[in-house]
């Protein structure tokens, strides 16, 4: 089968799955793992555009038909509600339908956890590879339930759930909302601002002053560390900031979002363990991949 990913979860899926081999196109922002950055790029930054060029959230891509066209896919993974590419569903198809009617087209589109999930096992179903994708998600679930059991135990033993608020934009903030507020929960932790399952939403800096959470967590959409922690550097410090209680006891983080927040893949669950470590440092010291937060001053 040949396969063309507009999404890098999808890509990540795929490889997770076993057939990196059949991956014929890809994103400009599907680079995990490291071989997707030699797969053919059918949807590409818009000329002299950055990928974060203002607004609030990475660019959208443009599709490149001739590219597709040549890639000559048989099924096409991309997403309405988490797309990273600038055309539509409808679009999608009509494009696909001048390549060959026969193209089938899956779109995934989670909200939560589970739903990522989900996602791997679909692909699964639809590429012939149900067994490699439930041994996939089977050791997913493993890891989350060896989560889950601590995060009970420390709860039991009194340790309260630390008031979280992480921004998924900075400049105007932004509340996270999807599976992040989700992933914080699972992590031990409890989410003032975003929603669980629900869209991200616009905030202030006013409001995070209200809720003075114990701890912040930066993870702008589409930023690796580096890009987060350069994009929180460049922002003027809002009014207030160095008496919130995170700021106060040196609870200010920044993360890798583009790799273990921005996709509902199979990394949403290493996400959480990132949050694990950031919650609860004395359950979960070293649980957290390499590189993947700095504490901020």
């Amino acid at each position: 089968m040949r396969i063309v990913s507009l999404h890098p979860a999808a890509t990540e899926i795929v490889f997770a799955i076993g057939l990196g081999e059949e991956l014929v196109g890809v994103t400009a922002y599907c680079d995990a793992p490291p071989e997707a950055r030699t797969l053919p790029v059918v949807a590409r930054l818009p000329a002299g555009r950055p990928a974060a060029a203002g607004g609030a959230g990475p660019a959208l891509l443009e599709l490149d038909r001739d590219a597709l066209a040549e890639a000559d896919p048989d099924l096409v993974i991309h997403s309405v509600l988490n797309r990273v590419c600038a055309v539509g569903p409808r679009e999608l198809r009509a494009i696909a339908d001048e390549i060959d009617e026969e193209v089938s087209i899956l779109s995934l589109d989670p909200l939560s956890v589970e739903g990522a999930l989900n996602a791997i096992q679909t692909v699964g179903a639809m590429t012939e590879a149900e067994d490699e994708a439930m041994d996939v998600v089977v050791g997913l679930r493993e890891r989350l339930q060896a989560i889950e059991g601590i995060v009970v135990a420390r709860r039991d033993r009194g340790f309260v759930a630390p008031r979280v608020a992480a921004l998924e934009w900075l400049d105007p903030p932004i509340a996270v909302g999807r599976w992040i507020p989700e992933q914080v929960r699972l992590a031990g932790g409890w989410e003032l601002l975003g929603r669980e399952h629900e869209e991200p939403s616009p905030t202030s800096w006013s409001a995070l002053r209200e809720v003075d959470p114990e701890i912040i967590v930066l993870m702008p959409a589409g930023m690796d560390l580096p890009q987060a922690v350069a994009a929180w550097e460049a922002l003027p410090r809002p009014d207030g900031w160095s008496e919130l209680q995170a700021v106060r006891t040196g609870r200010v983080f920044a993360v890798d979002g583009s790799a273990y927040f921005w996709r509902p893949g199979p990394r949403i669950v290493d996400g959480i363990e990132v949050l694990a470590e950031i919650v609860d440092p004395k359950a979960f010291d070293g649980l957290a991949p390499n590189d993947s937060f700095v504490r901020l001053g």
